[in-house]
Order: C-alpha cells, then sequence, then structure tokens
C-alpha cells in the first residue's frame, strides 16, 4: 500500500511542478485580485457616474418589491458591468498577445526565407542539373 501512495505523490508532484499548472494558478489569483479592482471601479465611480447621468439613481439600491421578496436588480446590473469591463480587459490582453506572437513568427519566417546569394545560386544549378537528366 505504501508503494501505491509513493508512485501516487510523485506523480502530484511532477503534475504541480509542470508549468502550466503553476502558471493556471498564478492567472486564478491574479484574475481574482483584477476582479476585486474592477468591482471597487464600478461600484464606487462608474455606478455613480452613471447615476448621476441618469438623474441621480444610485443602481445599489435599485429594486422591485414583489409579495414578500425583494428582487434587487440593481446589483444585477453593477455585475453585468462588471463583466463587461473584465471581458473588455482580457480582450485587450488577448489582443496585445496575439500581436506579439504575430510579430514573433513573421520574424521566424523571415529568418527562414532568407537565403544567402550562394545558396540560391547552388539551388539553381541543383535545378538545372535536375533538368539537364530528366531531359537525357
Amino acid at each position: 500500500m505504501k508503494y501505491g501512495s509513493d508512485k501516487m505523490l510523485k506523480e502530484f508532484k511532477k503534475f504541480i511542478a509542470r508549468g502550466n499548472v503553476l502558471d493556471l494558478a498564478v492567472g486564478v489569483i491574479v484574475g481574482g485580485a483584477f476582479s476585486s479592482i474592477v468591482t471597487s471601479l464600478v461600484n464606487n465611480i462608474f455606478t455613480p457616474i452613471i447615476g448621476l447621468v441618469l438623474g441621480g439613481v444610485d443602481f445599489s439600491n435599485l429594486s422591485i418589491t414583489f409579495r414578500d421578496t425583494k428582487i434587487m436588480y440593481g446589483a444585477f446590473i453593477q455585475s453585468v458591468i462588471d463583466f463587461l469591463i473584465v471581458a473588455f480587459c482580457l480582450f485587450i490582453v488577448v489582443k496585445f498577445v496575439n500581436r506579439f506572437t504575430k510579430k514573433k513568427e513573421e520574424k521566424k519566417e523571415e529568418k527562414k526565407e532568407t537565403k544567402s546569394a550562394e545558396l540560391k545560386t547552388l539551388e539553381e544549378i541543383r535545378d538545372l542539373l535536375k533538368n539537364d537528366v530528366q531531359d537525357k
């Protein structure tokens, strides 16, 4: 039984040590911190500004009372604004990363396509020799 648990522990250590898992963990932690910043931004800056534009409406207190139930749709509006801001920020980050990786790939392709004059001449000679052999 001890052998099985040792093997499982080694596999778990190997799994955790992989870069992808660590990157994911860091991403989740940073995402959580970023989410609280966005929530504060929406609750403390955007919502009051939107409320002023709409005539002093406070979204956080908007609700409908139906019988004994209070439906807080203002909190939902704030959550939607939170989501849109987070989604837009992620869009910008992904767009930036894609642009950066695209430039790297283009540079790699340029390096691959750049051939010296001697190499081009040798390739032409090779092709001519192939054609000459095929013609005979």
